[in-house]
This record gives structure tokens, sequence and C-alpha cells, in this order.
């Protein structure tokens, strides 16, 4: 396998490529990293399947697309690698070695962030034989479905993400975040539609549990339509579920497509997956540019 010329074969009509040809534990030279790029901004995910690679690997091949952020929630984050968060069930020394079994709602990854994240690669290392398996959601496809109206109506909403609300609520398990790790955490308003800085494509943008109302809106009718909105852009036609197996990579772009987990026995089945997450740069230059104009 020689990562030159990467061959590709869809997923579903509506998101995902399955990538072959590419060994992620070699150096991947720079045409076949624009080829890739080009592929996550068209189709939303990327699955490299059978992919034996170190922390150094993954940290290596995720840094060709951009500049990684380690996790505010350092504790979970990979000793020795902090760009890599961990997300598993195990228990070692009588603590979570990572964040336990995964976030079950709809979101994208650092949606809470001034920038949100430009994508996730998130490899598994264990799986359960059942569950566990994660299902991605193409926003391209699911805003292109929607009625005019309701996109003009959506058009310059904005919805309220907040990740120390989420966590508190939704994931006390975890443990307390620190007063540090709150003071990183503001929350942040997001419009609801998004324009993909490379396709130029509009999709939905927003999430259960994290974002907490629309701007301008009671939080109650906000519910309403977040979960309306939500339903609709995570109908079957949107949607490809992923049955792990271990050493696959998928790498989705969290500017076009929504994940979660699905259930699975964590008291007895062990699931470990390490994510690093890309920074969305090109969106934090555009925005300084424009505050320097101002």
């Amino acid at each position: 396998m020689t990562n030159d010329s990467p061959t590709f074969t869809p997923l579903m009509p509506t998101i995902g490529m399955e990538i072959h040809g590419i060994d992620l534990s070699k150096p991947v030279p720079d045409d076949a990293i624009q080829q890739i790029n080009d592929m996550l901004c068209n189709n939303g995910i990327l699955l490299f399947r059978d992919q034996h690679i170190t922390p150094e690997q993954h940290i290596a091949f995720s840094q060709q697309f951009g500049r990684l952020e380690p996790h505010v929630a350092d504790q979970f984050n990979l000793p020795g690698h902090p760009e890599i968060f961990i997300v598993s069930n195990i228990v070692e020394n009588g603590r979570n070695i990572g964040a336990s079994g995964g976030a079950r709602h709809w979101h994208f990854d650092y949606s809470y962030r001034e920038f949100p994240s430009l994508g996730s690669l998130f490899y598994c290392l264990e799986c359960p034989a059942e569950g566990g398996q994660t299902q991605f959601a193409g926003m391209y496809a699911a805003y292109d479905a929607l009625p005019e109206e309701k996109k003009a109506w959506l058009e310059d909403k904005k919805a309220v993400h907040d990740y120390v609300y989420y966590w508190e609520n939704f994931v006390p398990h975890r443990g307390p975040l620190t007063a540090e790790q709150k003071a990183e955490l503001q929350p942040v308003a997001q419009p609801i539609v998004h324009i993909h800085p490379e396709t130029g494509r509009r999709t939905l943008y927003l999430a259960h549990n994290i974002a907490t109302h629309i701007e301008g809106m009671e939080a109650e009718e906000s519910h309403d339509i977040i979960e309306d909105l939500v339903a609709f852009a995570t109908r079957p036609e949107f949607v490809y579920t992923h049955e792990w197996q271990a050493n696959d990579l998928i790498f989705w772009d969290n500017r076009a497509t929504m994940h979660r987990v699905l259930p699975f026995d964590e008291e007895h089945d062990r699931r470990r997956m390490h994510r690093t997450t890309l920074v969305n740069e090109g969106q934090a230059a555009e925005q300084s540019e424009l505050a320097e104009a101002s």
C-alpha cells in the first residue's frame, strides 16, 4: 500500500465515504491529503478500516488537516498525548480512564466554543460485540430537505450552546468540572444555519442538550423547536449507523454532521475510543480579520 492513490466507496447516498488504499501508519502525501479533505467536505464522514496506528501516528495524520485542540476535560486526555481524548467505560485503579460511555444525544463536537471544531478523528481500540454503534446525520441533506419557509425563518436564528449546563445536567457521573474548566466554557450563540467555509453549502447546526435555547425566545418554546429540527435532521434517510470493528478510524466534518453513540452494556462490555479534534482555524482567522477591519 503506497498511500498515493486512495479510492472511495459511498457508505450511503446522503452521507459518507469509505476510503481504500491508505495506511495511516505510513506518511500520507500532500496530494492524497487534499483528496481526503475534499471528500470530507463534500461527504461529511470518511471511514478508514483496519488501521493499526500508535497515538503518535493518530496525532500526526490528524495534524495534516490543522491544529489540534485538547479537550477541556483534561482528566480524560491520554497521558503523554493531551491531543487525544479518551472515550471509554473502562475502569482502572478505581477510576474511569475516559469519558464514560459516550454522548447519546445528537451533537457536534466543540459546538460550545466560539470557533467550533473543523472535524474529529475517532479511532476504535475496543468495542462491544453488541451496541455502542455511532450514528452520523448529514446536515447538508437535512437542510436541503427543509421546507423553504422553514429555511427562511431559521436564516437569522442563533442557538445558545452551553457545555457546563450539559455536563452538570446530563453527564454528572463523569465527575464535576473544576472552576478553571468552567471559566473556559462560557455559553456561546451559534447560527442555526451554518455556511460551510469550503463548499459554500448550508447546513443545520444545533444539538440536543447542549443547545439550551434560541436567542430571543423562551426556553420551552426553544426546546420544542430544537427537538423538532433534530428529529427532522435525523430521519433514517440522513443517518449512517457505523458498526465498529477494532482498528476502524472515522474522520467526520463537525461543520456538516451530527453524531451520537447508541447504548451498550457498560457494566459488562468494554469500549475504548481515542479522539483527536481539529480547530476551525479558518473561522478564527476570518473573525480576526473582521475585527481588525472594524
